[in-house]
């Protein structure tokens, strides 16, 4: 039966039930090199999850997460409107340049 203990000493194993054994073990050292994580993965959603955190906070903190997000409305639109004349300004010059280097 599959939850009654066998003797698994190398000695008592037939070779086709150590090919078996052997077969398992570098399996799971094959599966092992494959899940290995990558240190700037991790770091990247360590990130993330506190960056996730810290927008959490306030709300909680606040007792509302619709004022809170309001709140992160309210200052999106603020970056929005000071960026938005920087960005043109931007665009214009670089026109601008590419029709002088167009023209000459």
């Amino acid at each position: 039966m599959l939850w009654k203990r066998r003797n698994t000493s190398p000695d008592a194993l037939t070779h086709e039930e150590q090919e078996v054994r052997d077969a398992g073990e570098r399996g799971r050292r094959d599966e092992r090199k494959a899940r290995k994580r990558h240190p700037i993965m991790m770091t990247l959603t360590f990130a993330a999850a506190l960056v996730g955190g810290l927008v959490l906070a306030p709300a909680v903190m606040e007792g509302s997460f619709a004022r809170r997000g309001g709140i992160v409305d309210h200052g999106l639109a603020l970056a929005t409107n000071h960026a938005q004349p920087v960005v043109m300004d931007a665009a214009r010059d670089l026109k601008a340049k590419t029709f002088r280097q167009t023209e000459s």
